[in-house]
């Protein structure tokens, strides 16, 4: 596949900019893979298309507040500083962005907070936007990170076009997120509320939760024609005994297996062994998905409306079958679905 085959007109107006007023009252496009049907829902109509012991499959990830804007020594140039992951807690050194980088060198402090309260050294250049920063604080650790995380905005994404406000804090994070790591929110669980989940336990639905701590890899933009010789981020993942264990009986017992989140797809492909069992890791995962592509365990896919040349469109189509998926965007914009992590959502079902 070549990456001008992900091309589309996506009206400016449709990108989500803000949640809708209530987690599982999104919209939802419904595409059946066997029959091309297509119906238009609310998205806690889903439950409908599934029984008792079918499973669904959850990102347990955390975002964290990676985003600072501090002031530069000296000059009091204003700097954004993005936090990528965390390379060492005894040291407080951290694998950064920053903009703009031309003027942040090796050897300058970065200065945070209303009254510059926290302080940064930067100490090596590791890409032309990266940096690692060493956090120069004294005290406990767990104060250095509240002191951190105090000071750092939610992450939204920059397609957005708005400074992140309270709510997102709470609305750019889904409800069952547990393992802090991520820095980009696996958008196709925003949509399940608790009382959606109470539902899905009356009902005797499934679940369980895997790990993989989504990055800026899926927004990187992509600059090369043939997706072949595309290399994506490495993300740190987690896939434990006990949901090993779970999900392969359901998958043995007839019962459909729903991946909730395009990234619950790559964990679960990185792990999936030749008899169609998926079996525990912890490591890391840069599995880049593009059709054609022949998936063994999933049935069901939950996923949001995704921006043009994405590598997140790439594995949904791969997926729900390229042509299709691509019709279907067609009439998503036709019938103004939302795009984006604050969009609307899509089920893509046998």
């Amino acid at each position: 596949m070549k990456l001008s085959q992900f091309k589309f007109n996506l009206p400016d107006e449709l990108i989500a900019r803000y949640p809708s007023k209530h987690r599982d009252e999104s919209r939802l496009l419904v595409v059946h893979k066997d029959s091309d049907k297509i119906e238009h829902l609310i998205f806690k109509d889903i439950l409908n298309y599934f029984d008792a012991h079918d499973f669904f499959v959850f990102n347990d990830t955390k975002v964290f507040p990676a985003r600072l804007f501090g002031n530069k020594e000296k000059t009091g140039a204003k700097i954004e500083v993005f936090l990528l992951r965390e390379l060492n807690p005894a040291q407080h050194l951290w694998d950064v962005l920053v903009n703009p980088a031309r003027k942040i060198r090796i050897g300058n402090k970065l200065y945070f907070g209303e009254n510059e309260e926290l302080v940064a050294e930067v100490i090596d250049n590791t890409t032309s936007r990266g940096r690692t920063l060493r956090f120069l604080y004294d005290g406990p650790y767990d104060e250095f990170k509240d002191l951190l995380f105090s000071i750092g905005e939610t992450p939204i994404p920059e397609y957005m076009e708005r400074p992140a406000v309270p709510e997102d804090a709470d609305r750019y994070q889904n409800i069952f997120a547990n393992n802090e790591g991520a820095v980009v929110v696996p958008a196709a669980g925003l949509h399940f509320s608790r009382e959606l989940i109470k539902r899905m336990e009356i009902k005797n639905i499934d679940y369980g939760f895997l790990t993989l701590h989504h990055g800026l890899g899926a927004y990187r933009d992509i600059d090369v024609e043939d997706l072949t010789k595309h290399k994506i981020d490495s993300e740190q993942m987690i896939i434990t005994q006990e949901l090993c264990d779970r999900v392969n009986t359901a998958k043995d017992s007839g019962y459909k297996i729903c991946a909730v989140g395009t990234s619950v797809l790559r964990a679960i492909e990185t792990t999936i062994s030749t008899d169609g069992h998926i079996k525990p890791r912890e490591g890391w995962t840069n599995k880049f998905i593009f059709p054609p592509y022949d998936f063994t365990l999933p049935d069901a896919l939950v996923t949001n409306f995704h921006l043009p040349f994405s590598t997140l469109l790439m594995i949904t189509t791969a997926f729900g079958g390229y042509e299709r998926i691509m019709d279907v965007y067609q009439t998503a914009i036709k019938e103004k679905y939302e795009f984006g992590a604050y969009g609307d959502a899509m089920l893509i079902i046998p």
